[in-house]
């Protein structure tokens, strides 16, 4: 490139993200963001999406992080953003990192506060979103063994 200086790792969102690949890849590193996601925001920043992370200017890490912070203000679509109409304060935002983490732990625990189906299934450690528990989901419930019990006075080999 030009006299651009390369930095091996850049900062954004509190997530360290490699200087060596194309910044739309990079982005996907951070917690919260998809494919689409990362598209859409090296658009909204007007920034080359191929261009390899470690070349970017600061001016460009800061209008990625602005852009991150708040989509919904340089008119992202509302679909894409993942916290649409949130539980508290009925505002569609973007959650990424540790605050994502931080969401979904608290939805859960509302979930159990109010004993709805998934609370229910989410307290007693079990499938929250209608898999099979017959024959999947067998391990770690306890000290209860599962399957099949062999008979102790039979050995192998005799009948």
């Amino acid at each position: 490139m030009e006299n651009e200086e390369f930095k091996h790792l850049v900062r954004i969102a509190n997530t360290d993200l490699d200087g060596n690949k194309p910044i739309h890849h990079s982005l996907q590193k951070i917690k919260g963001i998809s494919f689409m996601f990362s598209n859409m925001l090296c658009n909204l920043a007007k920034i080359d999406k191929l261009k390899k992370t470690g070349y970017l200017s600061d001016e460009e890490i800061k209008r990625i992080d602005e852009v991150l912070r708040d989509p919904a203000r340089f008119n992202a679509p509302y679909w894409m953003l993942n916290r649409r109409r949130n539980y508290e304060d009925n505002i569609d935002r973007h959650v990424v990192g540790s605050d994502l983490k931080f969401a979904v732990d608290s939805d859960i625990k509302t979930m159990k506060k109010i004993r709805c189906y998934k609370g229910i299934r989410h307290s007693l450690g079990l499938t929250v979103r209608g898999q099979r528990t017959r024959s999947n989901f067998r391990k770690n419930k306890g000290k209860v063994s599962l399957g099949v019990k062999k008979n102790p006075k039979t050995k192998a080999g005799r009948v």
